[in-house]
């Protein structure tokens, strides 16, 4: 038996989801850009320390910040009373969830009014050399067992870049983080280049890497075709066919 010869559960998306994907990362991006235009990109984190955070290793703590600091620009998206954006609903991804952030937007379509995207936020470091360059991104099974569940399922990266700097509060004397976000990019998972995806087969059932997110090319594909895009990463790795073969009965990607 080989890959070519097993009887697949082929996911076939809606004809308009290559104009959803372009909408969700359309308003995502207007969305931390006007965020970020009107000064809304400080996180100010207050210790008792009087040497302040150390800043060698402040890329260690900054992943929960961004998180949040999104979240709540998301949110303030949602209640502003123009609702320009035609935010429905924003909610954190439960614990495990692959995504950290879903958002729910209006969009008046062939057979629904809403479209739903999961953002995964990756954080950066401006000023630490190789900070959050090849993330992991999330587990191959999941994404691959979503887009069968799911052909529409649209998982969105919010890579934020944030510089970190240290003053002192003139009151109290004690020493203010200010963890800046300085620049952002979003894209569909489904829509990056092949040469840009990589396969870590460490941890379970392997984690999906994005080479280096600062320099993402795009590449158009279908659901089908991402999802043998991920298959042949995980094939080709040291776990071969026996070990893919397992998962497709396992998670259900074979008839």
């Amino acid at each position: 038996m080989n890959y070519e010869e097993l009887d697949f559960k082929i996911p076939n998306e809606c004809e308009d989801y290559e104009t959803c994907s372009n909408f969700v990362v359309h308003t995502i991006d207007s969305i931390i850009k006007d965020a970020m235009d009107t000064g809304r990109n400080k996180i100010i984190i207050n210790t008792n320390l009087k040497l302040g955070i150390p800043m060698e290793n402040v890329n260690k703590i900054a992943g929960p910040f961004i998180e949040a600091w999104a979240y709540e620009v998301f949110f303030d998206a949602l209640e502003d009373d123009d609702n320009k954006y035609q935010l429905l609903n924003v909610e954190a991804g439960e614990r495990l969830n692959m995504a950290d952030i879903i958002l729910q937007f209006k969009k008046i379509r062939k057979r629904q009014s809403i479209v739903t995207a999961n953002v995964d936020v990756k954080a950066t470091s401006k000023d630490i050399k190789n900070s959050g360059k090849a993330p992991n991104i999330t587990s191959f099974a999941r994404i691959r067992t979503a887009y069968i569940k799911n052909p529409d399922y649209i998982f969105i990266i919010l890579s934020v870049k944030h510089s970190v700097y240290s003053t002192k509060d003139p009151i109290t004397e004690m020493m203010m983080g200010i963890m800046e976000i300085v620049d952002f990019k979003s894209y569909d998972l489904k829509y990056i280049a092949d040469s840009d995806i990589s396969y870590n087969p460490a941890l379970g059932t392997g984690q999906i890497q994005i080479k280096d997110i600062h320099y993402v090319t795009y590449q158009k594909h279908s659901t089908w075709e991402f999802c043998q895009l991920l298959d042949r990463k995980c094939i080709a790795s040291h776990k071969g066919f026996p070990a893919w073969l397992n998962y497709a009965n396992q998670y259900g990607w074979i008839k």
